[in-house]
């Protein structure tokens, strides 16, 4: 087995052996395993993260059934953990896909979804144990061609060396479009560089690094990024899927995993796309246009997921459910069909408005679980700051009305370290969640359990405050030992999140094509699975950007002026620049006003 890949050692050691057919073993309920020759290509889904938080990812799901759908074999690949990975070194096992043990440099097409940037050292971990060159100009006709997509990717630049294609925009109509001109292309006779060129000048949504040079001038600063080839499009705008029903199906025979996941339940993405428009949001901008299905196409679709899966509860994803044009009838009925079967409704991103003293009304006869709202700042004036118009009463009596009918916890989340941020912000989360609990007493007789969820805000890409620079460390310890000095109410619970991860997450979002170089030299340090805390090790990185002469206050902290060009401009979203800098400088106006006030 030493020297043979573990497909290999199955297929001719293992599966003889066992008397059960074989398609009956070993997968998970709802898996697919294709024979490759029968297939019109194959394609592996790539989540640079664990099992356990890729199984979580609904847009996972989505692609799966698609590409299958398109006669394409379609396999999943996940990042080791670090012993599993020191194990396929060990007896030199190339990284393989769950469905076949196809090692992953033996696919047509490898695509990543990027969820996060902590997760780009997994990349490279996952294409050197997959047995493919780390640089995209180093890999021959016969490697996979490399994609990438998601939320990751809306800043390209610091994963361009080793990427081949970014798909920007819905993957839906994308990922089977670059994996058919692909395949298309296999015995054209061009080269990889060609291959590439004729996707890139087909679609304006597939952003290929190579055919692009940034430019900067003596300060540091890019000033430009200069096209190689005249055949490819100068600016990159997202792919848009406009039948939200149609294009975009729900998945309703999701793969049920062996193990306990992140998010062990049915999704059903009733909505994409947000109404609101608030400045620190990124997903609210690179998710524009906002689409919805219908109700019953809603219900029918959870329903029949149900059944093939088993799951106890079912989750209503959007950006903001309660902004669902038919939110009521929505709740009513998925609570009519599934309340007699046991199974729960979680309503997640739930905004703060009239509605939400409904809601527990509506879901009455379901299993209760917590209550998840997402105030972001608790003072009003902040709230025009970051445009997020929404009324603490209106907190306040849906709390209520929840703890009325039988919920004891909720959870809010908040931002720290936004653009005028001043204590008095810091004071008003914890006497929004202990308000919160004490209305849990007044109705109940004991105080609610309430967890304020604190993030560090970092300014990202297409946004209004792209422009700001992110706080420095010393002030987020200051404010996370600032709110807990403050809470009195024992039922309380503060989490903040880590500040190392923040601050690494600020390089990684901001950073220009040059920071690619210290991705990968702090990877072969030992960088792995960054999101997760026992393992991330925030010196090795900022001993690696200091080695290399990289200065992480000019890329994270520093203030850049509307008039610079970032690296990430030719990425251009839905209203463009000219509304992230309306918005940009209403901001700073409303800023001043508040200063002022104080």
């Amino acid at each position: 087995m030493l020297n043979a890949s573990l497909k290999e050692y199955v297929t001719r050691r293992i599966l003889p052996t066992i008397t059960t057919p074989a398609q009956y073993i070993g997968g998970e309920f709802n898996s697919i395993s294709k024979n490759h020759a029968e297939s019109k290509g194959t394609v592996c889904l790539a989540f640079p993260d664990t099992y356990a938080l890729g199984m979580s990812h609904h847009g996972m799901q989505i692609l799966y059934n698609i590409m299958h759908q398109r006669g394409w074999a379609c396999e999943r690949a996940f990042t080791p953990l670090p012993d599993m990975e020191a194990a396929l070194r060990a007896h030199n096992v190339p990284l393989y896909s769950l469905e076949s043990f196809t090692p992953l440099s033996q696919f047509d097409v490898v695509g990543f979804s990027l969820q996060y940037e902590i997760s780009y050292t997994n990349v490279l971990t996952m294409l050197d144990l997959g047995g493919i060159p780390l640089h995209a100009d180093e890999r021959t006709p016969s490697d996979p061609l490399i994609i990438a997509g998601g939320p990751g990717s809306q800043n390209p630049e610091l994963l361009a060396p080793f990427v081949d294609l970014f798909v920007i925009g819905d993957g839906e109509p994308s990922l089977p479009m670059v994996c058919d001109m692909w395949r298309a292309l296999k015995d054209s006779g061009l080269s990889r560089e060609d291959k590439l060129a004729q996707i890139a000048s087909k679609v304006d949504w597939a952003y290929v690094p190579r055919f692009y040079e940034p430019e900067y001038n003596e300060d540091g600063i890019q000033v430009g990024l200069n096209r190689t080839r005249d055949d490819i499009p100068e600016a990159i705008r997202p792919c848009v899927v406009t039948d939200f029903t149609v294009d975009s199906p729900l998945p309703t025979r999701p793969i049920v995993s062996f193990v306990e996941t992140a998010h062990d339940r049915i999704a059903i993405e009733i909505m994409r796309g947000c109404p609101w428009q608030c400045r620190f949001c990124q997903s609210t901008v690179i998710k524009r246009p906002l689409r919805y299905r219908p109700v019953e196409c809603i219900v029918e679709g959870a329903l029949e997921a149900y059944r093939n899966t088993g799951h106890d509860e079912i989750s209503l994803l959007s950006l903001s459910s309660s902004d669902y044009p038919h939110f009521e009838e929505l709740v009513k009925r998925m609570s009519e069909v599934f309340s007699p079967l046991g199974v729960k409704i979680s309503l997640p991103s739930l905004r703060i408005t009239e509605m939400l003293k409904k809601i527990p009304a509506l879901l009455e006869e379901g299993k209760r679980g917590g209550l998840t709202l997402a105030p972001e700042v608790a003072r009003d004036d902040m709230r025009q700051q970051i445009r997020k118009p929404i009324n603490n009463q209106d907190l306040y009596d849906g709390c209520r009305e929840a703890f009325k009918r039988g919920w004891r916890r909720v959870k809010l989340y908040f931002l720290c370290g936004l653009p005028g941020e001043r204590p008095a912000d810091l004071d008003g989360i914890v006497e929004m969640a202990e308000t919160i609990a004490r209305i849990g007493k007044e109705e109940t007789g004991r105080f609610a359990d309430v967890t304020a969820s604190v993030s560090n805000f970092v300014p990202k890409p297409h946004t209004p405050y792209q422009w700001n620079g992110m706080q420095q460390r010393e002030y987020f310890q200051w404010a996370h030992r600032y709110m807990r000095a403050k809470i009195k109410v024992r039922s309380v619970t503060l989490k903040c999140h880590d500040v190392e991860t923040s601050l690494l997450e600020g390089i990684l979002t901001r950073g220009d094509r040059r920071v690619a170089v210290a991705i990968e030299e702090v990877w072969k340090r030992g960088a792995r699975l960054d999101s997760w805390r026992e393992h991330f090790n925030p010196k090795l990185w900022w001993e690696t950007f200091e080695d290399l002469g990289i200065d992480v206050n000019f890329y994270t902290h520093r203030a850049r002026p509307t008039e610079e060009m970032l690296p990430w401009d030719h990425i251009q979203i839905k209203y463009g620049r000219p509304y992230l800098v309306k918005e940009q400088d209403r901001s700073v106006l409303q800023l001043t006003a508040m200063a002022e006030a104080v």
